[in-house]
């Protein structure tokens, strides 16, 4: 198995590194806000007042639905920055076009009052912002060495864990004013896609040579053989599991609040924010200290099989108190699994790339990122099929939910090209 090589001419320093670095740590802050408070308060909010009664079904068929679209979007989105040619770099178009394609999307969102009408301005925004997200993400593979990437992913991981927790926050405590919520985050989302490409200029790609096309040639190159490149395969089906199962519980976790655990509408609400500060701080100490002790050990697979077993842990306390201090416990325990596993997760992602001679980084880490958005298909389904079976006790969840995520952990082991 060999790893993808990318042009060092591209890597950065020094101050250069650092702005970058704390750059992107924004970037994915704000876009993780938007999709935690957005599809885990706003969303839920919003469908429950068309239909109360059908709001678990008409959930998974919305998150079904558009992660459809952002399963083919990302890695096609990715392939195309591959071979953007521009004046502006290969992806700093992407990065700034989606970011306002999508803000315009999502802010229709909030606008609208029947659940179909909801659902295609919430695809037209998935499309737009998973059109942006691999652009972004291939920046690290772009411009950083490999032995930082642990530092670099650290930084990352928790600007993307906070941004989960205070997206919910922000979500929870504005759930009342809702064009209110939905314009506040279209708003960060762009400005802030427009300053990164401001502020860290790409080189010119005009001088890249392009790409011959051949649109069957394009289609075979999103196959990547696992019998070729197994440790690509492997680091899919870690990713593809825990996923699986936090999508679970995250998904329904309003619900859960209000059917498992017994709150009201506004109790939930006002639950998840204290969820969310919970878990805060040990998302955000978890990321930053994994990524330093990952470089410095130079260690990604002891990080990530680690991560996996202490987020399955955190989903049995719920189990064994359904109650607010089972979810407390919940949350803190899950903000140190899920902190360490963002952020040395995508320096092992981008250090099992298959080598090429096309730079096709943003493709591969598209694909790789499918295996986020297609939990986001499967696992709603699978909720509310267990759910109907089940009835309606989401203890079955939480079940779930810790059978793929200790089987994460497993599918790290024997990946031979990273330690």
């Amino acid at each position: 198995m060999t790893t993808a090589t990318p042009d060092t001419s591209q890597h950065v320093s020094g101050t250069r590194r650092l702005v970058l670095q704390n750059s992107l740590m924004v970037n994915f802050f704000v876009l993780m806000a938007l999709y935690s408070g957005v599809l885990g308060v706003l969303l839920p909010g919003q469908i429950a007042e068309f239909d109360p009664a059908n709001k678990a079904n008409n959930l998974a068929i919305l998150f079904a639905i558009t992660s459809v679209f952002s399963t083919l979007t990302t890695p096609i989105a990715g392939a195309l920055s591959d071979r953007t040619r521009t004046r502006w770099g290969r992806r700093s178009p992407w990065i700034a076009l989606g970011s306002l394609i999508g803000s315009f999307a999502l802010f229709g969102v909030s606008l609208m009052t029947t659940f179909w009408s909801l659902m295609i301005f919430w695809v037209m925004a998935t499309v737009a912002y998973n059109s942006m997200q691999p652009a972004m993400t291939t920046i690290i593979a772009d411009r950083f060495p490999p032995e930082t990437r642990g530092v670099v992913s650290g930084f990352v991981g928790a600007g993307m864990t906070a941004g989960l927790t205070a997206g919910t926050v922000v979500a929870g405590f504005l759930a009342g004013e809702r064009v209110l919520a939905y314009g506040l985050f279209a708003l960060a989302i762009a400005a802030c896609c427009l300053a990164f490409v401001v502020i860290n200029r790409e080189s010119p790609a005009t001088h890249i040579p392009r790409k011959k096309f051949d649109f069957k040639t394009f289609l075979k190159s999103f196959w990547i053989d696992p019998k070729a490149h197994p440790d690509f395969a492997w680091a899919f089906a870690g990713r593809f599991t825990i996923y699986m199962g936090y999508q679970a519980i995250a998904t329904y976790m309003l619900y859960i609040l209000q059917d498992y655990i017994g709150l009201g509408t506004e109790g939930a609400n006002t639950a998840i924010a204290k969820l969310a500060m919970v878990t805060f701080v040990c998302l955000v100490l978890s990321s930053v200290i994994s990524g330093f002790l990952s470089d410095w050990l130079q260690r990604r697979k002891p990080f990530v099989f680690g991560a996996s077993l202490i987020m399955g842990i955190a989903m049995l306390m719920p189990l064994l108190r359904p109650d607010m201090t089972g979810m407390y416990a919940y949350a803190a325990i899950i903000g140190l699994g899920y902190g360490a596993f963002m952020s040395i997760d995508m320096a092992l992602m981008t250090q099992v790339l298959p080598k090429t001679e096309d730079g096709d980084e943003g493709k591969d880490l598209g694909i790789l990122t499918t295996a986020v958005n297609i939990p986001q298909i499967l696992s709603p389904v699978m909720a509310a099929i267990l759910l109907n079976m089940f009835g309606h006790n989401y203890a079955v969840l939480f079940i779930a939910a810790i059978i793929f995520v200790f089987g994460s952990s497993l599918c790290v082991l024997p990946i031979r090209s990273v330690r």
